[in-house]
Formats: structure tokens, C-alpha cells, sequence
């Protein structure tokens, strides 16, 4: 998964580095799977939250950079594309950017079991990632969230919170999250017809 995710952000052309956040103790494994796309790739120890593993990222990235993408692997079928557009939003002027996607469901807000009410799904989206943002925006809000001792579970939210205006651009509905066991069944029989 990691491995076509970095593959799919050094396609992008307003990509030029990645830096890997790789779970603690498997740095290895992960530097050896990234071993052949070059040194555009830095593999990184990364935390015990989303959160923290972005912060230790972020450590890693030249001060100069002004715009970073946040990315997980856990979305391997991100579009080369859409890293270019959110990057694309922030260089526009935004100083964040989110690829979203809009509902097709009809939301129930759901209490002990009981539907308390139906909310409009009209202004409701579902954001993905890769995320992009002013690198020192990102770093200011990470700063204050640790000193707050909160934790995000996206860096949209976090920026958010930290009271960035967050703009949005179209997802990509083929950016599924890995997260059951359907989803990753649903991803390995991409994959193979990819090879197939």
C-alpha cells in the first residue's frame, strides 16, 4: 500500500519529495520497500497518533518548502492528480486545501440505538486525502494542538481548529480508505488487475 501511494505523490509533477512517517520499529521494512524510487523518498520513525507521526514528518521537511501534502498510505489509490490539485488550491491563493467527495446516503444522526434526526446531506462531504496546506500554517497548528493537548484525526480538522480557512477541491471517488477487510479485499483485487 505504501509503496503505490509514494509512487502515485512522485507522479504528480508539483511533487518533489516524500517523506514516510513509517510505524515505530518497522522503519526498515518500510525504507526497503521504498528502496527503488530514489532519493526523492525519506523514510521517518513516526508517533504514536496520526497526528504526532505528521509532526515528526514535518521535522524532517527543509524550512524553505512552502506548501507540504499530507497523505496516508491507507488511500494507496489516490490519483497523481489530485495531489496536483490540492497543491495546485494552496499556490492559488488558499491556505489549505481538502479533496472531498459529496454524500450519496442519507445521514441519520443515531443516539442509543434511536434516530434523533436526518440531516441535510447538501452542504455534508466526505474529505480524503492528500491534504495540502502553507507548510508554517501546518506547523503553527501542530505547535498549539500539543500545547492544547489535542489530537486530529486529519490535518484539515486540525487546521480548522486552529482557525485556518480550509478550501475544498473535488475528491476522487476511487480514493477509498483501507480500513475493513472488504476494503482491503476491494484494493488487492485493483491491485492484481493492475498486474494482471
Amino acid at each position: 500500500m505504501v509503496r503505490v501511494a509514494v509512487g502515485a505523490a512522485l507522479a504528480s509533477p508539483a511533487i518533489t519529495q516524500v517523506v514516510v512517517a513509517a510505524p515505530p520499529g518497522f522503519e526498515d521494512r518500510v525504507s526497503d520497500t521504498l528502496s527503488q524510487m530514489g532519493t526523492a523518498v525519506v523514510v521517518v520513525s513516526g508517533g504514536r497518533t496520526r497526528q504526532a507521526s505528521v509532526a515528526l514528518a514535518l521535522l524532517a521537511i527543509d524550512i524553505d518548502v512552502p506548501i507540504v501534502a499530507i497523505h496516508d498510505a491507507a488511500r494507496p489509490f489516490a490519483p497523481p492528480a489530485l495531489f496536483t490539485s490540492v497543491v495546485e488550491a494552496v499556490e492559488a491563493g488558499a491556505d489549505a486545501a481538502v479533496p472531498v467527495v459529496q454524500l450519496v446516503d442519507t445521514v441519520k444522526r443515531v443516539q442509543d440505538g434511536v434516530v434523533v434526526a436526518t440531516e441535510p446531506r447538501d452542504q455534508l462531504a466526505l474529505a480524503q486525502t492528500p491534504q495540502a496546506c502553507r507548510t508554517d500554517l501546518l506547523r503553527d497548528a501542530h505547535k498549539k494542538a500539543e500545547e492544547a493537548r489535542l489530537d486530529f484525526t486529519d490535518d484539515a480538522g486540525l487546521l480548522e481548529w486552529a482557525g485556518v480557512v480550509v478550501h475544498t477541491v473535488a475528491g476522487d471517488p476511487g480514493n477509498f480508505k483501507i480500513t475493513t477487510a472488504l476494503d482491503l479485499a476491494r484494493a488487492d483485487a485493483l491491485l492484481g488487475a493492475d498486474r494482471g
